[in-house]
């Protein structure tokens, strides 16, 4: 959607994110993780994007439907990942930030990277009651 270059397009690619984010969402609520109770590879890919969706994709990608944390069950599937070890210190959102708004002029022409969107991935997630579905 942040790439597209025709209205149609951008359109498109948001309806098709949201549909998505929304699958996503009813899954994790009768799951802990994308296919049942162990973490796989594929929750770690979706991870990468989620925990940059509120503070990059929704204002600069145009994402603006509405925030993960918005979401009944992706908020607490992204902190509980973010709190499994080692994880943390691998996730540094001032330079993300930094990279995506100082990258794409395309996009940003004036570079200016925003404030906000502070999101505290070390609160408790609630997902361990969950198991495979």
């Amino acid at each position: 959607a942040g790439f597209a270059t025709t209205q149609t397009a951008y359109e498109t690619a948001y309806h098709e994110l949201f549909a998505a984010l929304d699958e996503l969402d009813q899954r994790l609520a009768t799951q802990r993780y994308l296919t049942g109770d162990q973490i796989t590879e594929a929750d770690w890919r979706l991870f990468t994007t989620l925990v940059r969706f509120d503070a990059v994709y929704f204002g600069h990608f145009k994402a603006n439907r509405q925030r993960i944390e918005d979401y009944d069950n992706l908020p607490g599937y992204v902190r509980d990942l973010y709190q499994q070890a080692n994880v943390a210190e691998t996730v540094d959102l001032p330079f993300i930030k930094k990279h995506y708004y100082g990258s794409h002029r395309e996009i940003n022409p004036t570079l200016i990277v925003p404030l906000g969107q502070e999101i505290d991935f070390s609160r408790p997630h609630d997902r361990a009651h969950l198991k495979a579905a």
